[in-house]
């Protein structure tokens, strides 16, 4: 009986190991490296392990949404810091502010029915030395900020409002006077900004109607958002570039259970541009980023690496909802810029797009820097897979001189596409189709 006892012991363990290891296996980075267990760890915040509460209304700052108190909430930003640490509270009510700055140990939480609106008088905003477009210069700071604050975290069922309305306006006149102007010139603040920071968390508020990029992560380690709601127009009024998330030289961020409908890309990977992007020590590469459990609306780019970005790796999107994008995989590739996409997995999707790869080259405000020659750009190791999608064109592809592409895969395509199904399997060297169905008739 003993014996037998002990054949069942083994035969268990010996189960239970296989399921372990079917289940590692599984969990991996495109380049086949393990996915650290911290990616799995989605506990929201808990403002009561934080430190002390530092409501906003307790220190002078009224329920007034007609009236700048700038000054008074980053008072209590700083009285926080300088107890030790804390969390700034912005209680029921809409409080109108310019740029705030978040220190060490302190945090910011958003009841159920707050809202942190930022100005719409960009004078309101600081100018600092941050990080735009793939630059590091002398810009406008965000609405909220945090530099070298490891820990950082928003919280809450709040919101805040980038009251976005009158910049996506003058935005818009300005183009239809000078139809090359830039991003940046038109002068809007974006709504949040966190740099060279650790161990960050957003989770549950809504962020919404930002003048610029929504949330811009630089430089950051270890960067969790949960459970957000990101919104900016497409309509009547065009919000301009207010990209959902920009992930700027940053090594593991998970984008988790996250609804975002902007009228730019969703989710853009930056690091940097210009022909010598490679050799500066501002810019740099984005690795190991999860983008999962998520549900899209409208957006140019639901994924989108560039354009302003020299290096990519690991970078997964699964289990999502896509409604209405203009471009599934969106792969600028600069001609200015030296680039290098690899290992890169869109999986288990369903929904809508204009657009379901696309790979051209990016040529808005080319500029080689005096450079004479245009550097060679590569993407590798692109695999989508179990996706049951409609389309206009499934593969909206360029063959260019510019870049190579190489080892793609398609596996488990369930199509629908309206006006181009024809894959250019000759565009890429090394491309794999195993049970790619296009409108009803299994191709390949």
């Amino acid at each position: 009986m003993r014996k037998n006892n002990s054949i069942l012991l083994a035969f268990i363990l010996t189960l239970v190991f296989q399921v372990h290891a079917v289940t590692q296996k599984q969990d991996l980075f495109p380049d086949g490296t393990p996915i650290p267990d911290w990616f799995r760890q989605i506990e929201e915040t808990n403002i009561k392990t934080l430190g002390k509460s530092f409501v906003i209304t307790d220190y002078g700052v009224i329920n007034d949404s007609t009236i700048i108190q700038t000054e008074k909430i980053q008072a209590v930003i700083d009285k926080a810091s300088q107890s030790g640490g804390g969390v700034i509270v912005i209680p029921q009510g809409t409080f109108l502010s310019g740029s705030l700055f978040f220190k060490p140990d302190t945090h910011l939480h958003l009841v159920e029915g707050a809202t942190l609106k930022g100005s719409d008088d960009i004078s309101n905003f600081a100018i600092v030395n941050t990080r735009i477009e793939g630059q590091t210069l002398k810009y406008f700071a965000a609405l909220v900020n945090a530099d070298k604050v490891d820990g950082f975290t928003i919280s809450g069922k709040g919101t805040i409002n980038g009251n976005g309305m009158r910049y996506w306006e003058s935005f818009w006149l300005r183009r239809e006077v000078i139809p090359k102007c830039t991003n940046m010139d038109e002068l809007r603040p974006r709504l949040v900004y966190i740099s060279n920071s650790k161990d960050v968390q957003l989770s549950g508020v809504r962020l919404i109607n930002s003048p610029f990029w929504t949330t811009h992560l630089y430089k950051c380690e270890n960067v969790k958002l949960l459970n957000l709601y990101i919104y900016s127009p497409s309509e009547p009024v065009k919000a301009p570039s207010t990209d959902a998330v920009d992930i700027d030289v940053c090594t593991n961020v998970l984008i988790k259970n996250c609804y975002m409908s902007v009228n730019d890309d969703a989710v853009a990977l930056k690091g940097g541009k210009g022909p010598l992007a490679d050799k500066d020590e501002n810019n740099g590469s984005n690795r190991n980023i999860i983008i999962e459990d998520c549900v899209y609306g409208f957006c140019h780019g639901a994924l989108t690496l560039g354009s302003e970005s020299i290096h990519n790796r690991n970078i997964i999107l699964r289990r999502t909802r896509v409604d209405n994008a203009k471009r599934l995989l969106w792969l600028k590739m600069r001609p200015d810029t030296p680039q290098n996409y690899e290992y890169i997995l869109v999986e288990d999707i369903t929904g809508n797009a204009s657009n379901f790869l696309f790979i051209q080259p990016w040529t808005q405000f080319f500029d080689l820097k005096g450079q004479t020659e245009i550097p060679l750009s590569y993407s590798s190791n692109v695999t989508m897979r179990n996706i049951n999608f409609k389309c206009s064109a499934l593969f909206n592809v360029s063959n260019s001189d510019q870049y190579q592409l190489s080892d793609f895969t398609f596996e488990n395509l369930n199509i629908e596409a309206t006006k181009n199904s024809v894959i250019h399997t000759d565009y890429i060297k090394g491309f794999t189709l195993k049970n790619v169905i296009i409108n009803g008739e299994k191709k390949y």
